[in-house]
């Protein structure tokens, strides 16, 4: 039998002696213990309390949480306990609480185990802010052993796989996403303060639409109705500018069925915002004095480490074209950046694989994608996408081939999407139609056709910039993380042989 398999047997062999001896005015599981104070209040309200005045006037207390930390001393032990804010030290006696107590609680209590404690605040000689114990309860026996404490939990896999352990044993991921609650807070009131309305929008769809990914199918029976998960909310939103909704905003998952890597997830977080009589300037801007907001609000600072690399996003973000951003990674040159064949062949000796329907647009941003997007360390502004792979975005007025859009990078990585939006019906049924084409030569990722948006369209759209920001690739950039994983609670991973 293995260490940790005996360790378990142990365990339960406690949990049915405590079973053996519970009753109704003492059950296994109790939920009648009310703490009256959490240990980041306490340690906050007595920091400048000194041992004397502590034992002056007693100040008493009763708190709960995990038991993480135990030294025994014969007939007292030191135990530690930490609850969602923080840890504190508690000190149990035998002769206060008396033999029976004290010898359930030196037989029965286990790291990992959930308590109660009520007592008094002392100071040990050592000056640390400790509850005296006068009664102990054992409020859920903890059945697997926590990891051993000087190492914690190293393995990265189960970490993500049993997040709540992770959160147990790591006060660095608590951390982590106690930021990534705040930072969306501080969207919400940036987006609130500047009177967009908050809304939701269905998460399953007739016709996925909003984004070239592919979708996730599903059926629902009562209707038998194929229906797809929401690549992105974005033409609903617009259909609430339609309406007279003129600022909106969502923060809301989005299904996309593609692989998982550091920087990809399935399932995964958005704001989406659309404001009416503005352009994709505008929004520019706009992207910009959010982020420094976020920084101000959450972080305390505008400047970020991030491997190496300090980034200062009080300063103007770089601005460069698809174009001017290949010639400047690259030595391809303008002529070829114009020329079918030049690309073709550019991408093939890079093991690119190339579609014989592919236009010259498309070939640029294949280009763009292997050569450039790993190398916008610094918060960058990619502008002048070509229209062939911008199929919802307003197309410029001096150069049709290209689109009023932009895409902000940072860390290799694209953080927003965002652009003058298409309120032209007819402009916008062409590009459904080239998207259906695409579908039908094999484009998994091509939108569908979707007829009552166009109707919606032919309402009138006012003049509107939309954009949309992945929270999680955000959040990644603000905290100095390498993978998606790790600022997800629970992301998607694929099942271990045990459980498939």
């Amino acid at each position: 039998m293995s260490q940790e398999s005996e360790i378990v047997r142990n365990r339960r062999e406690k949990l049915t002696r405590i079973r053996a001896a519970s009753d109704k005015n003492n059950p296994a599981f109790p939920n009648k213990f009310r703490r009256s104070a959490l240990a980041n209040v306490l340690h906050d309200e007595h920091s400048g309390s000194t041992k004397e005045a502590l034992e002056a006037v007693p100040v008493e207390v009763s708190v709960a949480g995990r038991m993480m930390l135990r030294r025994d001393a014969g007939k007292a032990s030191f135990i530690t306990l930490q609850d969602t804010s923080g840890r504190l030290q508690c000190y149990v006696r035998k002769d206060v609480l008396g033999d029976e107590a004290f010898a359930a609680f030196k037989s029965a209590w286990d790291i990992g185990d959930i308590v109660g404690i009520s007592g008094t605040l002392m100071r040990t000689n050592k000056g640390e802010l400790t509850v005296r114990a006068t009664s102990v309860q054992l409020l859920t026996k903890s059945l697997q052993p926590l990891p051993e404490k000087f190492h914690g939990l190293q393995d990265q896999e189960i970490r993500s796989r049993q997040r709540y352990l992770d959160l147990i044993m790591s006060e660095e991921s608590r951390k982590l996403f106690r930021i990534r609650s705040a930072v969306i807070q501080s969207i919400r009131e940036f987006f609130l303060a500047r009177a967009y309305l908050e809304v939701e929008t269905p998460m399953m769809q007739l016709i996925p639409g909003g984004a070239t990914a592919r979708p996730f199918v599903t059926h629902h029976n009562a209707l038998d109705l194929e229906l797809y998960l929401r690549v992105a909310p974005e033409l609903n939103l617009k259909r609430l500018v339609v309406g007279g909704y003129e600022r909106v905003f969502e923060i809301n998952r989005n299904f996309r069925n593609e692989g998982l890597s550091t920087r990809h997830n399935p399932e995964f977080t958005m704001l989406e915002f659309y404001q009416a009589y503005s352009d994709y300037r505008d929004l520019i801007t706009l992207t910009q004095d959010m982020i420094r907001h976020v920084c101000d609000a959450v972080l305390g600072t505008r400047i970020v480490e991030q491997d190496g690399i300090t980034l200062d996003f009080s300063a103007d973000f770089e601005e460069l074209t698809v174009l001017e951003s290949i010639q400047k990674f690259t030595e391809i040159s303008a002529e070829e950046l114009g020329e079918d064949s030049a690309l073709r062949e550019i991408l093939r000796k890079r093991k690119v694989e190339v579609f014989e329907d592919w236009g010259l647009g498309r070939l640029q941003m294949e280009v763009f994608d292997e050569f450039v997007e790993g190398n916008l360390m610094k918060p960058t502004f990619i502008t002048e996408y070509p229209t062939e792979v911008s199929p919802l975005s307003r197309k410029n007025d001096d150069n049709p081939h290209v689109t009023d859009r932009f895409e902000l990078f940072a860390m290799g990585r694209e953080i927003a999407n965002g652009f003058s939006e298409l309120n032209d019906p007819e402009d916008q049924a062409e590009r459904f139609q080239a998207q259906i084409d695409m579908k039908a030569r094999g484009d998994l990722e091509a939108m569908g056709y979707d007829h009552d948006y166009i109707t919606a369209l032919e309402y009138g759209l006012p003049p509107t910039a939309g954009e949309g920001i992945g929270i999680d690739r955000l959040i990644m950039l603000l905290t100095n993380t390498a993978s998606i994983r790790d600022v997800i609670l629970f992301p998607h991973m694929r099942p271990k042989e045990s459980e498939a």
